[in-house]
């Protein structure tokens, strides 16, 4: 038998595998440089220094506040005149014990030195039980007002028509009930979440909301409600809500720090959103972003969760809203961190300047409040993201404060006479430590 013939590749078919090995090598190696410039370009810069320290320090207010001070608790913060600001409390007459137990707590913390006004709002009449009960807990003037009309409840168009798909938001509510997401069938849970989210603040006039709606014209050609008469003359507000408790005394007048430290807006707690509540909200935050040609700052990036897709896939597939939520035009995601604003101290001017007024009708204009569940919580955080830098937020560290079912309780060696477990009912910190990026070495 004669030998089998030897067969070797010709020439061509090496060189031709060898090219192709040589492409696919080079195409995966600058597909990997892509992720990485790609991630590397969403990273945040650390400051070398801390940018937002708390303001107090045990029982001390801390020599390098801006403050006159010998060293005082409290009541040294107390003898000095009050900012122009308020405590706020939206609730209903049958969240009257609640109430109660909410100005208890922060009269006994804070409240008892300096006597800040508490302004009520409710979307009924108050009850003569609630004005009694509550009223006399607070040591400041307590003013009971009622939100108008127009504020509250299902958007109207000129003639006083709704424009909002009300079946349209039934099925929808009926979906997300299925989901499980909380407070969805609820109709005033989103009428809150929309007040809370602009009107509160001195919302857009109908017409405005009938403008923007139609898309004839910017939120520039507007008219707007004056501020509610309750909070007209106050440039600050600290938000408080029923059945929540404060864990730890106050030793000094918050209100007075945030302006002398340039602060805009503070919070206690940071935690993720139920991705569910809202699929769309930050897609349309993004397409408000890029289409007003706002400026990215560090917070804003510290929201995204970087893509490791390849950059075809980002941009052809991950950005497609209709396969995957709550990611920018370039496929990277929210990270549904967003601040807690049951407690927020906050400016008023914030959330009356045109550039909010402008984002708010955006959003409203899409009823995104009512066909999905918008909350307030994230609107504030996105708003606080694109127009404010990070110094201007401030972390409430020292504050303890229980909204359950978390609450916030400082380090150990921070906070005074605080009565809390930091082991109970505590929030991870992941959230926190993201947003804070700009802010922590």
């Amino acid at each position: 038998m004669s030998a089998a013939p030897n067969l070797r590749p010709f020439p061509t078919t090496t060189l031709l595998m060898s090219t192709i090995r040589y492409l696919l090598g080079s195409l995966l190696l600058l597909t990997l440089l892509e992720i990485f410039l790609h991630i590397y370009s969403l990273r945040v810069t650390r400051p070398t220094h801390a940018l937002d320290p708390p303001f107090a320090s045990s029982c001390l207010i801390p020599p390098e506040s801006p403050l006159s001070h010998d060293h005082d608790i409290a009541p040294h913060d107390a003898a000095l005149p009050r900012e122009n600001a308020t405590i706020l409390m939206l609730a209903r007459n049958s969240d009257v014990n609640g109430a109660v137990t909410a100005i208890r707590s922060l009269e006994e913390r804070f409240n008892r030195w300096f006597h800040y006004p508490v302004v009520f709002l409710n979307d009924q009449e108050w009850s003569e039980e609630f004005r009694e009960k509550v009223g006399q807990e607070a040591s400041g003037e307590a003013v009971f007002a009622r939100i108008p009309v127009e504020m509250w409840g299902w958007p109207v168009d000129g003639e006083g028509r709704e424009w909002v798909d009300r079946e349209k938001v039934k099925e929808a509510m009926a979906k997300l009930s299925t989901m499980g997401v909380p407070y969805v069938e609820n109709e005033n849970y989103h009428h809150m979440c929309r007040f809370y989210s602009g009107y509160v603040f001195g919302g857009l006039g109908l017409l405005c909301n009938i403008i923007v709606h139609d898309m004839q014209a910017n939120v520039g050609d507007c008219s707007f409600f004056q501020d509610h008469p309750a909070l007209k003359p106050y440039k600050y507000y600290w938000r408080l809500e029923p059945d929540v408790s404060y864990t730890c005394d106050i030793p000094y007048d918050p209100f007075k720090h945030m302006r002398l430290n340039n602060k805009t807006y503070g919070y206690s707690i940071a935690l993720w959103e139920i991705g569910s509540t809202a699929p769309s909200l930050f897609r349309t935050v993004t397409s408000y972003k890029s289409s007003h040609a706002i400026p990215t700052t560090p917070l804003w990036t510290s929201m995204l969760d970087p893509s490791w897709a390849p950059l075809p896939l980002r941009w052809g597939l991950m950005s497609d809203a209709r396969l995957f939520h709550s990611r920018t035009a370039t496929g990277d995601a929210w990270s549904l961190c967003h601040f807690w604003s049951n407690f927020e101290i906050s400016s008023l001017d914030f959330f009356r300047s045109a550039s909010y007024r402008a984002y708010f009708a955006a959003l409203d204009a899409t009823a995104g409040f009512y066909y999905e569940r918008w909350g307030d919580a994230p609107v504030h955080s996105l708003a606080a993201a694109l127009f404010l830098a990070p110094a201007q937020l401030h972390w409430f560290e020292d504050l303890g404060y229980r909204h359950p079912p978390f609450q916030h309780c400082p380090r150990d060696g921070l906070g005074c006479a605080c009565a809390c477990d930091r082991r109970e009912d505590a929030v991870p910190e992941t959230c926190l430590r993201q947003l804070r990026r700009g802010v922590d070495p």
